[in-house]
């Protein structure tokens, strides 16, 4: 198995270049093999990859909290996977693996870039760039804690680093005024701008029905961010539903990693099956009527400090009519949302900043656009 770290950015060509925006940015996508599946996600769970803290920080998260509740008291202090880092085994034809570490990527908010890689060859083509470590190989299963799975799946396998944070700790950290000092402490403290950032790892879907139409929400003005602005249905995956799925009745401040690193795969379960449970519950579409959750890659939000989401595609057995009925008669989160707007798979692989429905996206939406740009999963 070939190991390495990836510390540079492919430059963009006319073929490659995506929009810019300064409120969103492409993290990673999977544009060269049209999105990744379930089989080919696995996770890393580790108390490590929480954020760090101190009594100070601690301090000033209660106070937010305190602050926040006062004026919102349904807001809820659920738990959430906090994203670290990831990294990508890609298959080889020889008897090793290429396996590719994107921390620092994850770090310094750099987009992983494929438009120039023959990923197929020689890790070679990706560090002739300037990379920070030398390339090193073994024959184990394992590097840095992470155990491979045998036979691995045809194609890329993502890695995904993940612990534990709160929506109490994204309130005090991510959405604080004080985000950009606490992202100076932790480059000064940590060597890691995001040490001390929570990170919630959200998700979303670009759903497209079978005549051809993505479908938007606008989000309503009593929810927490964004509101009044089109949106795609989305939000996170759930600790305390993989939890119960493992047998544990727990409460939310007594979710803990240890339980869930018995069973990894319930993580990257809920990691899929959350993004369809959120279209039923905010949309109305039975989960019969949606296809396979197909990955495109990670969006970060700059409104919020670089918060990451991962973006998927899913196709919809429905046309736009028949969702738009459904989604008028409610789902359990339709007190999210106050109207369902359609939009043309062509619109949508056209949009750009200067495109008046752009300027009505929220980040998390760009994000996703973004990705749909440039993966094309359909």
């Amino acid at each position: 198995m070939m190991v390495t770290s990836l510390s540079h950015t492919s430059g963009p060509d006319a073929e490659t270049k995506t929009m810019t925006d300064p409120d969103v940015s492409v993290l990673f996508h999977c544009a060269p093999w049209g999105g990744l599946r379930e089989s080919q996600v696995q996770v890393e769970l580790s108390e490590r990859f929480n954020k760090q803290t101190d009594v100070v920080l601690e301090r000033h998260i209660d106070q937010v909290w305190a602050e926040r509740v006062s004026k919102e008291p349904w807001l809820f202090n659920g738990a959430k996977f906090r994203l670290h880092s990831f990294c990508l085994v890609l298959p080889s034809s020889h008897s090793s693996n290429t396996f590719l570490d994107y921390a620092e990527e994850q770090k310094r908010a750099k987009q992983v870039d494929f438009g120039h890689a023959d990923l197929s060859s020689d890790v070679t083509n990706l560090t002739d760039s300037g990379s920070s470590k030398d390339p090193a190989t073994c024959d184990s299963g394992e590097f840095n804690g992470i155990t491979l799975k045998r036979p691995l799946p045809l194609g890329p396998v993502l890695y995904l680093r993940l612990g534990l944070t709160s929506y109490k700790d994204y309130l005090g950290t991510n959405w604080s005024s004080g985000a950009s000092e606490l992202r100076q402490r932790g480059e000064d403290e940590f060597s890691d701008p995001l040490a001390l950032l929570a990170q919630p790892l959200g998700v979303g879907a670009v759903v497209c029905t079978r005549d051809g139409q993505v479908v938007m929400i606008r989000r309503s003005q009593s929810v927490a961010e964004a509101g009044g602005l089109l949106d795609i249905p989305g939000g996170h995956p759930e600790p305390k539903v993989v939890c119960e799925r493992l047998g544990h009745s727990v409460s939310e401040d007594q979710i803990s990693v240890v339980v869930m690193q018995q069973k990894p795969d319930a993580v990257v379960s809920e990691l899929f099956s959350s993004v369809c449970a959120e279209i039923r519950d905010e949309v109305n579409i039975p989960l019969s009527s949606l296809g396979e959750a197909v990955l495109m890659g990670i969006a970060l939000n700059h409104t919020s400090a670089g918060r990451p989401s991962a973006e998927f595609y899913i196709s919809c057995s429905l046309t736009s009519d028949e969702v738009r009925k459904l989604y008028w008669k409610g789902g359990a989160e339709a007190n999210e949302s106050t109207d369902i707007i359609f939009t043309s798979t062509t619109e949508v692989l056209q949009l750009d900043r200067s495109s008046p429905l752009w300027l009505e996206l929220c980040p998390s939406a760009r994000g996703a656009v973004l990705l749909y740009q440039t993966v094309k999963p359909d």
